[in-house]
């Protein structure tokens, strides 16, 4: 199988930025999202950036965020990706990625087959669409709540932007998650956690592990 980029998300500590970078993990997810017990808020991210390594990039997420949010976060936290995790309509993508110089990511919820065709109107403007499982309606959160969808939907899925996959993975189904889907890009979060919020060094190095063996 191709080399695999994993990105951990939701990273509040140095302890996990570390973990995270030892590990092997190409990519250092913080998110700016009030709601989300992982929030960082742009004054506490250059703290946490400076620990991430040049090995690693460093990925902003957001839920439909505002210009002045987008501004503070980019500059405080180094950003080199913007990931968008609401109902942000390609339009929003292009005059992001024309603005700001950043590549973008673009999170699709998925349940069925039909959320796959709905990611093709983004392709032309998001360097990447993450492929993740869609949250209860009731829930105030659009991800990072070990929700997985049924990964049998991407088996031979054809997509023409780069694409990774995301929802409910861990140290014991990331496996099975890339021998049915064949994705070459991981993002996890709460299966890395010990509590919501919280980073567990060994789970994202057994995490890590585990997408070696593969």
């Amino acid at each position: 199988m191709a080399d695999i980029d994993v990105k951990i998300c939701g990273l509040t500590s140095v302890e996990a930025i570390e973990a995270a970078a030892e590990a092997g993990a190409a990519y250092a997810g913080f998110v700016f999202f009030e709601k989300s017990p992982r929030n960082v808020v742009p004054r506490e991210a250059p703290a946490l950036v400076k620990h991430v390594p040049k090995t690693m990039k460093r990925v902003g997420v957001f839920v439909e965020p505002s210009d002045s949010l987008l501004e503070r976060a980019i500059v405080a936290g180094r950003l080199d990706i913007i990931q968008l995790h609401g109902d942000e309509r390609p339009e929003r993508l292009k005059s992001l990625k024309a603005r700001h110089k950043v590549e973008i990511w673009k999170a699709i919820p998925v349940s069925t087959a039909s959320d796959l065709e709905r990611a093709k109107r983004y392709r032309d403007d998001a360097n990447l669409i993450l492929f993740d499982a869609r949250t209860p309606k009731a829930s105030r959160l659009p991800g990072g709540m070990g929700i997985a969808f049924d990964w049998k939907l991407l088996n031979k899925f054809k997509h023409k932007a780069p694409w990774g996959l995301s929802g409910g993975l861990n140290a014991d189904n990331v496996a099975e998650a890339l021998a049915i889907t064949g994705a070459t890009m991981l993002d996890v979060s709460s299966g890395v956690e010990s509590e919501p919020g919280i980073k567990n060094p060994d789970k994202i190095s057994a995490f890590m592990e585990a997408v070696k063996a593969v």
